[in-house]
């Protein structure tokens, strides 16, 4: 559905408005480079990953095994915990101690049951329902 003329001239408004208080901003939103850099690592350790599991697997159904230590598959195991590690070295710091990560959100009475608690991994709800506990005994 095309906008209509007042939305398009809104719209038009915004955007310079956006140029003019952050250029390099409007211009990475503008080229799609914004979450580039972190969905590319994501990319690489996958590929990598798949590659040291190729290695593993292969490694094992090879005959080239010295002194029967399957090298091949070992190295593929590597491989992947390297894959592992580019993951988790990739991510920035905001990613994790962001909001959510870290810290319970608290609601006005102090407890963490109000509409303002955050929504974090698997680890912040175990620590939030052990907080809960502790303070309910």
């Amino acid at each position: 559905m095309p906008l209509s003329e007042h939305e398009q001239h809104l719209l038009d408004q915004i955007e310079t408005a956006l140029y003019a208080e952050d250029p390099k901003f409007a211009s990475n939103v503008r080229t799609g480079r914004g979450l580039s850099a972190g969905r590319r690592r994501r990319v690489q350790a996958v590929a990598v990953f798949l590659l040291g599991l190729v290695l593993l697997v292969g490694g094992v159904a090879l005959p080239f095994k010295p002194g029967g230590v399957p090298v091949v598959s070992v190295l593929g195991f590597l491989v992947m915990f390297g894959a592992g590690v580019l993951v988790l070295v990739g991510r920035s710091p905001a990613a994790t101690t962001g909001p959510g990560r870290g810290s319970v959100g608290r609601g006005r009475d102090g407890g963490g049951r109000g509409k303002n608690r955050s929504s974090g991994g698997f680890a912040a709800k175990m620590e939030e329902r052990f907080k809960r506990r502790f303070d309910q005994g």
